[in-house]
């Protein structure tokens, strides 16, 4: 099935607009609601979230799970002059992600029912402009257009920390605010030099993501310049070691629902920028940085839960594991095989489940003690049970028990890691056991012994409210570590072919050394064929799936490793499927040949 034949089976429903636009239409609405209507906005909100939910289950249910080909795709003209487009679409990679966005937003709202008393319409309003920028960016399929949504996404969470944090908001505000635009700015550089450096070649300036992955030609110093560009921006996001400094501050400070959406869906920005961007656009600078980010994701991994396990405070712990599982989804990335790039999408989601559930519980014992040092607590499994259930849950989900969701991940990751290198695979599984060893003495020191403090012996259990918040991410954390099978399909086309893609050099000399092959081979099938077609050669013809400068309807693979496959024609969306003689394996990235007909046949 092609996105188009989606589309259509969809009855041209522009769904992603709406699952994009939705949270920011109700954030309209409530600029004109009345303040004091507090009632009315927390249930306003609520239910666009809820909405925006249910729009975004089709993407699962109807998601076509044998192709790698982007989906439900929208294409509209936007700024000619500039060569961007409205350009919308997803694949295996981003339709998880998006449902874990639209799950965590309607959590959030409705975890801070109680937590916020002050300005609660402008709050909700920010919460909901959010979801629009971080949905935007993982359905962008036009640079200039994904570039705006990264950048508002900022503002609201800038909001977020500096309004309603913590004593230290503006600090923590407005580090996070600088440091992810220094990050911005240079993602930007390299979204530049890959428009200009695609226009100088092919006369086509353009934002187009599918195009510049498949047609943009660099050089290895090219590659090396714009990976790193690219690099700053999303190890920034990420956050790997050393640019991880802004993290703990924000999380310590910001609201529950903030820290929920940074740690559940924000951070996710930068690992999949490099999963999107950096692997299928610069294949020979990805195999170079391996050893590079290798070691920074170690040092960030190992580092991470050391600081983490030296922490007073609960929240501040939950932060640096962040750190450190962050960097075991960055190790399992750039193992750069099926196994580690789908254990590491598959880690996003499973960090996002349990260490958003993480700080939501911290949420619901801050509520009710006004404290976060683990020194304050003890013996609580006596007094709050169902909390000890859920709390006990979620640490046995992000240690990475066999049975929960974090252990698939993990286990694919190490897979992935050990057949690159077993001296990587055995520094993750150090940070491992740290892991479990900062955890489960963290759950032992808050859960276990007597109830020393008052304070703590007439504690509330959680109310329904938060039973209901908290239920959809432990069922998640059982159905993921049972049956990972369904998201792992899903994964598993788009991860091939970027893997497939890194695997193919794109250089001008690979292209001029694949052109000499193609001659080879076209003659040993017809020494006639070959005859036939050297004058329009000579003449600056490109091959077919290429586009050239001034071609009309030029064919853009959105499968394969831009040689076999199929394509759509940027002109009008229909698919364009490449004819393949029995010839040398596609994977060597060799283009296959036409069938040649004798004449008279």
């Amino acid at each position: 099935m092609t996105p188009t034949e989606i589309q259509h089976a969809l009855g041209g429903f522009p769904i992603l607009t709406l699952v994009t636009f939705i949270p920011l239409a109700g954030a309209i609405v409530l600029l004109f609601v009345n303040s004091r209507s507090t009632g009315l906005i927390k249930g306003f909100a609520l239910v666009v979230t809820l909405i925006d939910l249910a729009f975004s289950l089709p993407l699962y249910t109807r998601f076509d799970r044998t192709t790698h080909l982007m989906q439900f795709a929208e294409r509209h003209e936007w700024i000619p002059s500039l060569g961007a487009q409205y350009y919308l679409g997803i694949d295996g990679i981003s339709v998880l992600l998006i449902l874990l966005t639209t799950l965590l937003g309607a959590v959030s709202v409705l975890c801070s029912f109680k937590a916020i008393e002050e300005r609660q319409k402008e709050y909700y309003v920010s919460l909901l402009v959010l979801q629009t920028g971080m949905l935007g960016v993982f359905i962008a399929l036009d640079f200039f257009l994904f570039y705006i949504f990264w950048e508002v996404m900022l503002v609201p969470m800038y909001f977020l920390i500096g309004i309603w944090g913590g004593p230290r908001k503006l600090y923590a505000a407005i580090k996070f605010f600088l440091y992810t635009l220094a990050g911005s700015v240079f993602l930007l550089l390299g979204i530049l030099a890959l428009y200009f450096i695609h226009g100088g070649q092919t006369g086509d300036y353009t934002f187009d993501i599918v195009k510049l992955i498949y047609q943009v030609k660099l050089t290895t110093g090219q590659q090396f310049w714009i990976f790193l560009a690219f690099f700053v921006g999303f190890a920034i996001k990420v956050p790997m070691f050393p640019f991880h400094t802004w993290l703990p501050d924000a999380h310590v400070e910001a609201p529950t629902a903030g820290s929920v959406i940074l740690a559940g869906v924000l951070l996710k920005m930068g690992t999949y920028g490099f999963v999107r961007f950096n692997l299928p656009l610069f294949p020979q600078a990805s195999q170079s940085f391996v050893p590079f980010i290798a070691l920074l994701s170690i040092i960030g991994i190992i580092y991470g839960a050391l600081v983490a396990m030296a922490q007073d405070d609960i929240k501040k712990l939950v932060a640096y594991s962040s750190v450190s599982h962050l960097g075991f989804v960055m190790l399992g990335v750039f193992a750069l095989n099926v196994q580690g790039v789908s254990g590491g999408m598959l880690q996003m989601i499973n960090h996002g489940l349990s260490t958003g559930a993480l700080f939501l519980i911290v949420g619901i014992i801050y509520e009710r003690r006004h404290t976060r040092m683990i020194a304050d607590f003890g013996g609580l499994s006596k007094v709050i049970p169902v909390f000890t259930v859920i709390f006990a849950i979620t640490m046995l989900s992000s240690i990475g028990l066999p049975g929960l969701n974090g252990f698939v991940g993990e286990f694919l990751i190490l897979v992935g890691v050990f057949q690159r290198s077993i001296m990587y695979a055995a520094f993750a599984v150090v940070g491992i056991i740290l892991g479990a060893a900062y955890m489960l003495w963290l759950f032992q020191r808050m859960m276990f012994g007597a109830v020393e403090k008052a304070e703590n012996q007439n504690l509330r259990d959680c109310t329904a409210r938060e039973v209901i918040y908290m239920l959809p991410l432990l069922l998640f954390m059982f159905v993921i570590g049972i049956y990972p099978k369904p998201y792992l399909s899903i994964l598993e086309p788009s991860v091939a072919n970027i893997v497939r893609q890194v695997q193919v050099d794109r250089t001008p000399q690979a292209a001029a050394q694949k052109s000499a092959e193609r001659d080879m081979l076209q003659r040993a099938v017809s020494p006639s064929a070959a005859q036939e077609q050297a004058p329009s050669r000579l003449a600056g013809a490109r091959p077919a799936g290429v586009a050239g400068a001034g071609a009309s309807k030029a064919a853009v693979p959105v499968a394969g490793d831009g040689a076999t496959g199929d394509a759509i024609s940027p002109s009008s969306g229909a698919p364009a499927v490449a004819a393949a003689a029995p010839s040398l394996p596609a994977a060597a990235g060799v283009p296959q040949p036409a069938p040649h007909r004798q004449p008279g046949r």
